[in-house]
């Protein structure tokens, strides 16, 4: 049986099951030449790509499976959408301070930016590094 592979897990997603959330940012410019641009094509492209690969694994360890994609133009996938719109209502229940709602997508920011950090030093030529 596979692991399921997650970025982070959330419990009690659907059904009583605990989620393998992933996420991923990619860039809309990376097969640029090769299809032309179209707005969002590779967002929707990478979490298809990510929905083959691990669905399978955590739907078998009774896991739901939710794929965050983003572009580094600020396209987001559907699924991202009604991720982060059910996680709000979430941290508006249960937080009376603005402070404190702010906490979840400052992290969830954080996280974004390190991950755009690394896919932007990975490319750097050596001699820069």
């Amino acid at each position: 049986m596979q692991q399921c592979v997650a970025s982070l897990y959330y419990g009690k997603w659907e059904g009583g099951k605990h989620a393998c959330v992933d996420l991923t940012g990619v860039s809309p410019l990376a097969r640029f030449r090769e299809n032309g641009f179209i707005a969002g094509q590779a967002v929707l492209k990478a979490e298809s790509k990510k929905v083959e690969k691990h669905a399978k694994a955590c739907e078998d360890n009774q896991h739901a499976f939710v794929p965050l994609t983003f572009d580094t133009f600020g396209s987001l996938a559907p699924e991202v959408v009604r991720f982060l719109s059910r996680v709000q209502r979430v941290v508006h229940s249960n937080f009376s301070t603005p402070q404190g709602r702010g906490f979840v997508f400052s992290r969830l920011g954080f996280s974004i930016q390190k991950g755009m950090a690394a896919q932007f030093v990975a490319r750097l030529p050596a001699i820069l590094m």
